[in-house]
């Protein structure tokens, strides 16, 4: 199922257009950017492999001879999603500079964010990426609050919230079409201020 690719030539397929072949390493890359565009459109039960092949210009035995399953590419696209944002955004960071990572990254992969954030928390085969993404980001929001914070109930409650409150303002800003680029960050900052500032009250 996972025979290997020659650089070069052609295969026929179905199609009315050839398949070009290449190394197996680019036609992975190749499947994986398919299919977050086309899982990022409907989510994954209601997308099916000949979507993704369809997306990527393939045929669906092409596919297969990469992923075993729709849930098998699922997680390699949400793998790389993390990936990508962990790339951009670091893994033990939450200052100043957070939020403009946050919006720069998903200016620069919004199907992936959005899988990341939006659909793949409402799939229960894969909320374990999720819930830990969402544990990951609770512990480093707490850990960064408490050198500027008291430790206590309400820190705890704003470190739940905060990552929550983030993605959630990012995916809004996203979705209606990435105003104001340049201040979204400071804007969205404000939002999170406010809840440090409210943990922060007495």
């Amino acid at each position: 199922m996972n025979s290997g690719e020659q650089p070069t030539g052609q295969i026929s397929t179905s199609r009315s257009e050839p398949v070009r072949r290449m190394p197996r390493a680019q036609r992975r890359e190749q499947i994986l950017d398919a299919a977050t565009r086309a899982f990022a459109r409907a989510g994954f039960t209601a997308t099916s492999l000949d979507d993704v092949a369809g997306e990527a210009g393939i045929t669906p035995v092409l596919l297969y001879r990469h992923f075993d399953s729709k849930a098998d590419l699922y997680r390699a696209v949400l793998d790389g999603a993390r990936a990508r944002l962990a790339n951009t955004l670091g893994e033990d960071d939450f200052d100043e500079n957070t939020i403009a990572a946050l919006v720069r990254a998903a200016s620069a992969d919004p199907d992936g964010f959005r899988l990341l954030f939006h659909y793949a928390a409402r799939e229960p085969e894969f909320r374990d990426i999720t819930d830990a993404l969402a544990m990951n980001s609770t512990e480093v929001a707490h850990r960064n609050l408490i050198t500027t914070l008291p430790d206590g109930p309400w820190t705890q409650w704003a470190a739940r919230l905060l990552p929550t409150l983030a993605t959630e303002a990012v995916i809004a800003w996203l979705d209606i079409g990435q105003p104001d680029p340049d201040h979204a960050a400071d804007r969205i900052s404000q939002a999170v201020h406010g809840v440090i500032q409210a943990a922060h009250s007495r």
